[in-house]
């Protein structure tokens, strides 16, 4: 089965490039050359008929399994994405804690500074006061 996934997956990139383009179109004037041959009208119609149609039915079924291919494809990049995404947010509420952390430690800070000063006033007011020796 593997060997004819590849098959299949080869011939979808084939066909769109321009030697696919050219090789259509050497068939297609082949079909058409065989006039040249004394072939009548109506059978060169009917086999290139046959042969558009049977054509057109591969390439529905080679663009089917482009899209279930690229429908895979997303699927796995929608889920990259949904990690991403979480991983995101995450790291978004690790910084919402930092900051909530960060305010914590900026009163504490300010806090110990109003006690300072304050003991700083305190030390001051007692150097300046008379001793009663």
């Amino acid at each position: 089965m593997k060997t004819l996934e590849k098959i299949s997956e080869k011939m979808m990139m084939w066909l769109g490039t321009p030697i696919s383009i050219a090789v259509h179109t050497v068939v297609f004037i082949g079909i058409f050359s065989l006039r040249l041959f004394n072939w009548p009208m109506d059978q060169i119609l009917l086999v290139l008929t046959t042969a558009v149609s049977l054509e057109a039915i591969y390439l529905s079924i080679f663009i089917q399994m482009s899209v279930n291919k690229t429908k895979a494809t997303i699927a796995g990049v929608e889920k990259d994405i949904d990690d991403i995404q979480e991983d995101v947010q995450e790291i978004s509420e690790d910084i919402s804690d930092d900051e909530d952390d960060d305010d914590e430690m900026i009163k504490t800070i300010k806090d110990i500074e109003k006690r300072m000063v304050k003991l700083h006033k305190e030390i001051i007011d007692i150097k300046s006061t008379p001793r009663g020796n």
